[in-house]
């Protein structure tokens, strides 16, 4: 399983049940705070698993949202950021006068989601939620911290449920370690 540019076998440290049960709980944690007018948007593409993931779970929890998508990079292949934000793809519809729920797989630095929130405050949004299914330690403050976080991870380089090394191992259903 090791892939050959990382020349270790990643540890699993949240299984995929477990992983479920994260955002079933964030499902019924959110729900009651959104509508069917609310539009969830997906930040890419490490998001996409979890987004798809919430949004099904919070629909079997009765809140059926909208969708889009907001691609924004700031590590590109590397393993840490580089410390700005590339908007590569903006939203698809209208956010103006809308909640909306911003999806993430990971908070760490911070930058994507504060990118996330001023991009989206700035088209119109009545009220921005934030949600990721990941926070990480950060020796320095962070802002905005996100409404909704699933599960306090550790401190190490994570993959796996979205996360990636360099476009490699975000389809593994636990999420694991490569330290």
């Amino acid at each position: 399983m090791a892939d050959p540019e990382t020349r270790a076998d990643p540890t699993v440290l949240l299984p995929e049940a477990e992983v479920r049960r994260v955002v079933d709980d964030l499902a019924a944690r959110i729900a009651p705070v959104v509508d069917d007018q609310t539009v969830a948007v997906v930040l890419l593409t490490g998001g996409l698993w979890f987004a798809a993931d919430l949004t099904r779970a919070l629909a079997r929890a009765g809140a059926c949202v909208r969708f889009d998508a907001l691609w924004l990079a700031s590590y590109g292949d590397e393993t840490t950021s580089r410390g700005r934000i590339d908007v590569h793809a903006p939203l698809q519809r209208s956010v103006q006068g809308r909640k909306v729920l911003i999806l993430d797989d990971v908070f760490d630095t911070g930058l994507s989601l504060a990118e996330a929130v001023r991009i989206i405050r700035e088209a119109g949004a009545s009220q921005v939620l934030t949600c990721v299914f990941a926070r990480k330690p950060w020796p320095l403050p962070r802002a905005p911290e996100p409404d909704f976080v699933g599960w306090e991870a550790p401190n190490r380089f994570l993959v796996g449920y979205g996360l990636d090394h360099g476009g490699a191992w975000r389809g593994l259903a636990d999420i694991c370690a490569l330290d």
